[in-house]
């Protein structure tokens, strides 16, 4: 049996005056009909793929569960910093770029606007995505949004409530590639698609692979639903016991190849679920490969520094230091902080790390006071970003 194509079904464009779109094309498809898209029910349909594919999804979930084991013990700041950069990958497919540098700067300072800004809620969306994976519902795909959009674009938080279409500049509802389902069938579909989540007799990365197809095709909020959906799939890696130590950069595996990354999706809508599987299995080892790159690069940092710092074993700079690999941006009080001592005491260990060249001190005119950045963090994440962004 085939996996079900996505269906359509017919739909009025009569949105209130205030969301009418400002083109004539927008204007003059009010009220007019439109095909909006009707998923599949999936909680009780099995997953057709074939043996080649499900191979593939079994090496990079085996990938995936061994990367996450070795990720423990002295690096444990590599959690933070894999984060830090699917979030950022996650960003990137939407275009949305921003620098290693602005994003820690932006975390510390809050001060930051535009992509670095975007790219620290992301981080905050992931965090609330692995956190809610023991109650995946609703409510929790709702929480992640909220995190990802209630500071910069908190009047589309929620379900939306009016159409969303993918499609060139100036088009409608009625010229769109592709229209999401009626804002009335959101909750239904979302249901479906929770409890399609919650079996635990199907391939799990297929499965998962499927649940963030199903999710884009739903289309639930009017902004965030790609980085939305990609937090969902940590969710899920979480919840099924693939991770428990980190934040696989699954996102940056996709980004080496974006385009195949959309077809995908766009097969899956067309009732074959196996481009987007293999997508998946792909990106999952890409990020296997990537991260076993940046867990290299960040243990080569530390080990410069051992010879460049001078401070005794027991010192609080060497706390600093392995929070810096973690957090490559700080400010007096977040590094006092740290360290649990005070803001006055903790500037000699700052100096300490400034005189090594592991630290450089810079005045951030938007928060009006020093920052103290680590540069040779801040290049291995823009390496990795430079690395992942290769197209493939």
């Amino acid at each position: 049996m085939g996996w079900p194509a996505v269906t359509s079904e017919e739909w009025v464009w009569d949105p209130p005056s205030d969301r009418v779109g400002p083109t004539r094309a927008e204007r003059s498809a009010v009220g007019r009909t439109y095909r909006a898209a009707l998923p599949a029910r999936l909680a009780a349909l099995d997953l057709p793929i074939s043996s080649r594919v499900a191979a593939q999804a079994e090496e990079a979930v085996a990938e995936m569960r061994a990367f996450d084991a070795e990720s423990t013990g002295e690096l444990a700041s590599l959690a933070a910093i894999l984060l830090r950069s699917e979030s950022a990958s996650s960003s990137q497919i939407e275009n949305l770029t921003a620098s290693a540098r602005a994003v820690a700067e932006a975390e510390v300072t809050h001060a930051g606007r535009g992509n670095a800004a975007l790219v620290v809620a992301n981080v905050e969306a992931m965090v609330a995505a692995v956190e809610l994976a023991d109650r995946l519902d609703a409510t929790a795909i709702l929480r992640m949004q909220d995190v990802l959009l209630r500071d910069t674009a908190p009047h589309l938080v929620g379900w939306r409530a009016e159409p969303v279409w993918i499609g060139p500049g100036g088009s409608t509802p009625l010229t769109a590639d592709f229209v999401a389902p009626h804002h009335s069938r959101i909750r239904d579909s979302i249901e479906d698609l929770i409890r399609f989540s919650a079996r635990d007799d199907l391939p799990v990365l297929a499965q998962t692979a499927v649940a963030h197809a199903q999710f884009e095709t739903i289309h639930p909020f009017a902004d965030g639903n790609g980085r939305t959906g990609r937090a969902l799939v940590h969710a899920l890696l979480r919840a099924k016991g693939i991770t428990r130590h980190v934040t696989i950069p699954v996102s940056g595996g996709l980004l080496h190849d974006r385009d195949g990354y959309i077809a995908a999706l766009d097969a899956y809508r067309a009732g074959d679920l196996e481009p987007i599987v293999t997508a998946f299995a792909l990106a999952g080892l890409r990020a296997v490969h990537h991260g076993r790159l940046m867990r290299e690069r960040i243990a080569a940092v530390r080990d410069q520094w051992q010879h460049r710092v001078r401070a005794r074993r027991d010192s609080a700079v060497w706390r600093l230091a392995d929070a810096l690999l973690a957090h490559p941006v700080v400010d007096a009080a977040t590094a006092a902080r740290q360290l649990g001592i005070s803001e006055t005491n903790v500037h000699r260990h700052l100096r300490v790390l400034a005189d090594a060249g592991v630290l450089v001190p810079t005045n951030h005119h938007k928060a009006r006071r020093v920052l103290w950045r680590a540069p040779d963090v801040l290049t291995v994440m823009d390496a990795y970003a430079r690395d992942v962004g290769r197209r493939g």
